[in-house]
């Protein structure tokens, strides 16, 4: 699940207080496959309504210029008041990479997205953070500067002509801000106590912003421009602030992680807890308020297992576990992982052949249905390969007599993990793809147009039923390279399953190539991408079969010695 390809969207429409607007919007943005709206948080005295869409990259982008479109047809910026901020209809619209994707890629998505709002739909559109245009736009608020009743001035202004759109002003509809951030999240930490001054203490020492410099007197001080000096804090994209729930009896850190690769989940409780503790004070436990990326768990879950001195190179749902019971996400009502995680919410709810048991999965696959077929097995037995590998590293870590080999053994089970979680994603990628060609197949084919689109139909499909074995033997030589390295510095009296583990992975090898060949097989031969396939799978298969020969020989000479 970690390696989706996952973006965030989280638009703002200034519509919070009528509901059949409001469900208008959410509806449009939910039409798209591949997207989903998870959240719908609407506010009348702000009268604006946040909206979190989830998603693949590509179908985020469809649904929010959907989303962006029905609020240009339903919204009429001449008529709104609230407390918030805003300069238009879809006030801001920011994609947030959650996994498998990267900030610049999420830039990119918003700059094809305001280059439509802003030719389609008419309306100036600004690129604020990643995506911004100019240093003077990266900040949101110094963009929405002037808000909506400012807006006319500002467009008329050169230094303010939009990024894309018209650069007259809108009545109807106003500007629409758009960009990519990292993701927002927000983590409550609980103190053993009901002092939210102990609270603002921690919060002020924790924070990137810091502590408010005070003179001797108490009084604050302030530079020549009248704002308040601080004395920086320990973690950089941490905000936090101090304050007292009465619902649960005790003061809190409030705290707004803004990059979670600078400052994690786990540096936060930490140091948190350190700083309670200075003032006689201590950390309990803690809450997440609304979604988390599962990378985020997984991070927390490794740190704690290092500093345990356990291997790191555990399963997903192991090291959330331990995220969890580290954190004490739990004390003050349960947490559970598949509807707080990003990625499990996302679980398709088409039954997956890999989360079937080992029963199931074969009397699925000894049926008269054509899938799974040796595709998905060579998915499968490749995963298992990946898992021996990692089973040999956990063996090793921490066991006498192998110290030296701890963080070769740590990186080799993390490794074998991620290869694990891609192979098991090609026992159910496989059969989707020959479903897909089957779907293909049966295109109508009676006019000239019809039997064109199915020739193209087909040949799409034909290309993802390659890819998916072709994935495969992408990735076996990097099991054995593992197979090998383990075998040599791990336990010994684990090495059988080393062996076993290349043994697999030369089986899954084979099997895949099989597929490759067999589905390039009633094509032109001629044709250069079928050319291609064929010589990557035999160059592949030129580094594997002796890959995996290495590693049976040195382990029979260990056997004879």
């Amino acid at each position: 699940m970690s390696h989706q390809r996952i973006v965030e969207c989280v638009p703002n429409f200034s519509e919070g207080r009528d509901r059949a607007v409001i469900d208008a919007i959410a509806h449009a943005l939910g039409s798209v496959a591949g997207a989903r709206v998870l959240d719908v948080d609407p506010g009348a005295a702000t009268n604006r309504t946040v909206m979190t869409l989830v998603g693949t990259p590509e179908a985020v982008l469809e649904a929010a210029f959907q989303g962006i479109r029905t609020a240009q047809q339903l919204i009429d910026m001449r008529k709104h008041t609230g407390a918030h901020a805003r300069i238009g209809a879809t006030d801001v619209c920011p994609f947030i990479p959650v996994s498998g994707v990267d900030m610049a890629e999420c830039a990119e998505l918003a700059r094809r997205l305001g280059q439509r709002v802003g030719k389609e739909l008419g309306i100036a559109v600004y690129f604020y953070e990643a995506s911004a245009s100019t240093p003077a736009r990266r900040n949101l608020a110094d963009v929405r500067a002037g808000e909506y009743e400012g807006l006319e001035a500002k467009l008329a202004d050169p230094a303010w002509k939009p990024d894309c759109g018209p650069t007259q002003f809108n009545p109807k509809s106003g500007a629409t801000v758009i960009g990519a951030r990292p993701f927002l999240i927000a983590f409550n930490v609980n103190l053993n106590s009901r002092a939210k001054k102990l609270a603002t203490e921690v919060a002020n020492a924790i924070r990137e912003q810091g502590k408010p410099q005070r003179s001797a007197d108490g009084k604050l001080l302030k530079d020549a421009q009248g704002r308040t000096l601080y004395t920086p804090g320990r973690l950089k994209s941490v905000k936090a602030v101090g304050w007292f729930i009465e619902e649960y009896g005790r003061a809190q850190v409030s705290v707004n992680v803004t990059d979670f690769n600078v400052a994690g989940l786990e540096a936060v409780l930490d140091a948190a807890d350190e700083e309670a503790r200075a003032i006689g004070a201590r950390v309990t436990g803690s809450e997440l308020v609304g979604l988390v990326p599962l990378a985020a768990l997984l991070q927390a879950g490794r740190h704690y297992l290092r500093r345990q001195g356990q291997c790191t190179g555990q399963s997903d749902a192991r090291l959330v576990e331990v995220a969890v019971q580290s954190l004490g996400l739990s004390e003050l009502k349960p947490f559970v992982p598949e509807q707080a995680i990003i990625e499990y919410r996302l679980r398709s709810e088409r039954r997956s052949l890999a989360g079937l048991t080992l029963n199931a999965f074969a009397d699925e696959l000894a049926s008269d249905s054509p899938a799974p077929g040796g595709g998905s097995v060579a998915g499968l037995v490749a995963s298992l390969a990946a898992a021996l590998c990692s089973m040999v590293a956990n063996l090793t870590v921490a066991k006498k007599g192998y110290e030296h080999y701890d963080a070769d053994n740590n990186r080799i089970a993390e490794a074998s993990q991620a290869l694990k979680a891609a192979f098991l994603r090609a026992v159910d990628d496989d059969t989707e793809a020959f479903e897909a060609f089957m779907t293909a197949s049966r295109m109508p084919k009676v006019s000239a147009a019809e039997a064109a689109a199915r020739t193209t139909a087909l040949d799409v499909a034909t290309r993802g039923a390659v890819a998916i074995p072709m994935s495969v033997l992408q990735r076996v030589p990097a099991v054995l390279r593992l197979a090998s390295e383990v075998l040599e510095k791990g336990n010994r009296h684990a090495a059988s399953d080393a062996a076993t583990a290349a043994a697999c992975a030369l089986a899954a090898a084979e099997g895949a190539l099989f597929n490759v060949l067999t589905n390039v097989h009633e094509l032109d031969q001629s044709a250069a991408w079928v050319q291609q396939a064929r010589s990557e799978a035999a160059q592949h298969m030129a580094v594997i079969r002796p890959a995996a020969g290495a590693v049976q020989r040195t382990f029979l000479a260990r056997m004879e010695a």
